[in-house]
């Protein structure tokens, strides 16, 4: 199944970057993937790695994910789906609320999720300085600093991971 989720993942994002740079985007999934595996052997909970952006960011829909990966992979993927119809600052708000409540596996699939975007921020701050912000829809660092910040103090439970205590120490030195 987890074959099938990285054929499935590099065909829906297929022609697309990430942000700035020319660096493919199932980079980004890919690396989510396997910050999952280094939690947990669940194939289902990778998949949705794999998987988590398609729906947000492509024209695949729930349904095909349920057909294509059954109920409860569609079901992780959609909890991580933000709805691009509202500004930045209400998904990323939606984001945290959702945080107050999830699963362990949800809160697992964000952790990896925003551990791999937190790397790439990272390494292009270390090269770029503040410029870097210029990309994002939302320019402002502090509001940057806001979101992951609140992630990090949302993901209770999670704190015995080395991804868990990498993404604090990111977090750490690129907003302060």
């Amino acid at each position: 199944m987890v074959e099938k989720a990285v054929a499935f993942a590099i065909k829906s994002h297929e022609g697309t970057f990430r942000k700035g740079t020319k660096i493919p985007y199932i980079v980004h999934p890919l690396e989510t993937a396997v910050i999952v595996a280094l939690m947990v052997t669940d194939e289902e909970m990778i998949c949705a790695a794999l998987l988590h952006d398609v729906v947000e960011d492509t024209g695949v829909t729930e349904a095909e994910l349920k057909e294509e990966f059954g109920s409860r992979v569609a079901e992780l993927v959609m909890e991580e789906t933000e709805d691009k119809t509202k500004c930045w600052k209400e998904r990323k708000s939606a984001t945290l609320e959702h945080l107050e409540q999830a699963s362990r596996e949800s809160k697992i699939l964000v952790l990896a999720d925003k551990l791999s975007n937190l790397r790439a921020t990272a390494r292009d701050y270390y090269l770029m300085g503040d410029d870097l912000w210029q990309r994002f829809n939302e320019k402002n660092k502090s509001e940057h600093a806001w979101y992951y910040k609140g992630v990090a103090k949302r993901l209770t439970g999670l704190e015995e991971f080395p991804a868990y205590q990498e993404y604090v120490k990111l977090c750490e030195k690129v907003f302060e």
